[in-house]
């Protein structure tokens, strides 16, 4: 029998899900006070998160405004257990590791869920799942097991019902095969792939271009697997390796269960659940004002369950239309925050 006080908890988790998915997310007070009342919940019984506030000396109670709120390191999502409440958990991502790391682990309450958000969010962005046959080329992804990325994309591919899609590994024969039977039936294609894997089927026997309709979406980096090249350089490669005129992007982490997505140029669509905020790369305190380049601040209103707000290790700007750019990633000797709870 649960005791009383974690039925109340996972009363008060329940109640900020249906919440969020009744939200009107384009009354940005509605929103603004469902963050304020998120991160008061999540600063009492988040442990970790309580207990990073407190080595700061930050009063929750103090906080009334948005851009006060703290942002914990993803550097905790290794080391610790970023919960708000003590469920079952019904599935852990991780991220990629290189030999010797620690991944970082985000627990979830609820699969569906996480389903019916990214789904959302990608149907804002390019239309429904069903006009698009997927074509997932992820074998780094695949191959460790626990990636997000790999579940989200596997539901949409369900969720579309193509007999084309699927995911591909290593076999380019197949995948072309795949490409040229959908091309064939008149329908659209999104070839999805870590970018290593993108270049290396475009240097294959097996290399194509797309059609005027189809989409390219990169993900990730080399991983080790190639040299790191600018997003520039790579992307260039990319279109013209599969003769189109922009190559799409997907932001996302093991610690989010909110997506972004670009149409090219690193610079990302805004998104209602997913707040950017930039920081000071000396200071990781002080935010910058837009136009600024600095550390990238998210608030992910879809982490309910885990923490909402997080300090990458992402480097980026703010654009005056909302939309936010991502331009690289900076050093670990400059995330401060970390230190104040080491020992």
């Amino acid at each position: 029998m649960l005791h009383a006080a974690s039925v109340k908890i996972a009363s008060e988790a329940a109640s900020f899900h249906q919440r969020f998915e009744t939200m009107a997310w384009q009354d940005a007070s509605a929103v603004d006070t469902f963050a304020m009342d998120l991160f008061h919940w999540q600063a009492k019984n988040v442990a970790v998160y309580a207990a990073y506030l407190s080595a700061l000396r930050i009063q929750p109670e103090s906080i009334t405004q948005l851009y006060d709120i703290p942002a914990l390191p993803l550097a905790f999502f290794k080391s610790h257990s970023v919960k708000a409440w003590d469920f079952g958990a019904v599935a852990h991502f991780s991220s990629s590791t290189t030999t010797g790391q620690t991944p970082a682990i985000h627990a979830l309450s609820d699969l569906s869920f996480y389903e019916r958000h990214s789904r959302s969010l990608f149907e804002s962005a390019f239309g429904p799942l069903s006009d698009w046959v997927i074509l997932a080329l992820l074998p780094s992804y695949l191959e460790r097991g626990g990636s997000s990325l790999v579940y989200m994309i596997d539901h949409f591919i369900k969720a579309g019902n193509h007999i084309e899609s699927g995911f591909f590994l290593y076999d380019y024969k197949g995948l072309h095969a795949s490409y040229k039977r959908a091309k064939s039936q008149g329908k659209k294609v999104l070839l999805w792939g870590v970018s290593y894997a993108l270049l290396d089927l475009a240097e294959s026997e097996d290399a194509f271009a797309l059609e005027a309709d189809d989409m390219l979406m990169e993900t990730g980096g080399m991983k080790g697997r190639r040299r790191e090249l600018v997003r520039e350089e790579l992307h260039e490669i990319l279109r013209s390796a599969f003769a189109v005129n922009q190559v799409h992007s997907e932001y996302g982490m093991t610690e989010l269960l909110s997506q972004a997505y670009s149409a090219g140029a690193g610079i990302y669509n805004r998104v209602p659940s997913l707040k950017v905020n930039i920081r000071d790369t000396h200071d990781p305190f002080t935010l910058l004002p837009m136009g600024k380049t600095g550390g990238v601040n998210l608030i992910d209103l879809a982490n309910i369950d885990s923490c909402a707000f997080l300090q990458t290790q992402d480097l980026g700007r703010i654009l005056p239309d909302g939309q936010f750019e991502i331009l690289g990633r900076f050093d670990h000797s400059e995330l401060r925050g970390c230190n104040l709870m080491a020992g």
